[in-house]
């Protein structure tokens, strides 16, 4: 029988990530693993920084890292754990500044991206970079927070005032300014990698807001992704290093599919709701047949 740790944010608490983390255990026991779920607090007091390696009397045969406290999965990682998914791959997907700049030089096709410059006050003193920014993308343009979640800290500015207003609200150094694709207006689709395998998707379309996510008021349905989506995909999830991921794609005028954003750890029930895939049942059969 093969034994794992599930970590998990020890300070975040609520029904939906309660129903996740009950499912993976489940289908964890489904396959005859021995799960135990740890908080990120319960981990990190008992990994020292400062003083060599722990004297483990038993380590698991791996870590499924639900959480995005980096500094732990590579505390985890030096112990010399099997981490799912990696600190690198969670560090790059967690900060959308960093995705972007690890895709940078490579075939897939993202929106125009700018990254917030450095200051080290509490606020810009002023907005120049902002107007620097428009001569190339324009308004409206999307302004995202950059470790923003569920489409919360994503916003769309028609003008220079309300650019700056967000950008205020947001502080310096924590946010990224995307051109905004007017064709993708309310819809999306998420694409649930697991390995080397797009396993479902679904699209997700609101005509209410510029927001497609099921969580603002979205609707969801099936959906069988391009050759070229799958490929985006799986693509960028190689790059980052992922294991498992839920890629967002968005489309041009013309119907070309551009990466939005990768999540690497996607919640899995609006997806399994939609298309009856079981995210959490791959993600297993995956990581038994890495150990």
């Amino acid at each position: 029988m093969k034994q794992g740790w599930l970590i998990v944010n020890g300070f975040l608490e609520s029904p939906k990530f309660g129903e996740i983390y009950k499912w993976i255990l489940e289908k964890s026991a489904s396959k005859n693993v021995t799960l135990r779920k740890l908080t990120n607090d319960q981990a990190t007091s008992i990994l020292p920084i400062s003083t060599g390696e722990t004297d483990w009397k038993a380590k698991p045969d791996f870590v499924l890292f639900w959480d995005k406290d980096v500094k732990l999965a590579r505390m985890l990682e030096a112990e010399g754990f099997k981490v799912f998914n990696s600190a690198d791959a969670i560090e790059a997907c967690d900060d959308k500044s960093l995705t972007f700049i690890k895709l940078k030089d490579t075939d897939i096709p993202m929106p125009v991206t700018f990254n917030a410059p450095l200051c080290f006050e509490s606020k810009y003193p002023d907005y120049t970079f902002l107007l620097q920014m428009e001569n190339k993308i324009g308004y409206p343009m999307i302004i995202k927070k950059n470790e923003g979640s569920f489409g919360n800290e994503v916003f769309l500015a028609k003008d220079f005032n309300e650019a700056a207003g967000i950008v205020e609200s947001l502080g310096p150094n924590s946010f990224i300014i995307q051109e905004y694709i007017e064709a993708s207006k309310g819809k999306s689709a998420r694409l649930q990698v697991v390995g080397d395998e797009v396993i479902t998707a679904m699209k997700l379309t609101n005509e209410e807001d510029f927001k497609s996510n099921v969580t603002g008021g979205g609707s969801m349905e099936k959906y069988e992704p391009t050759d070229q989506e799958k490929e985006i995909a799986l693509k960028a999830c190689k790059k980052l290093g992922l294991d498992f991921a839920g890629v967002d794609i968005i489309w041009k005028e013309n119907g070309e599919p551009l990466l939005c954003e990768i999540n690497s750890n996607a919640h899995f029930k609006n997806i399994f709701d939609c298309t009856g895939v079981d995210a959490a049942e791959a993600i297993i059969d995956y990581i038994l047949e890495k150990i």
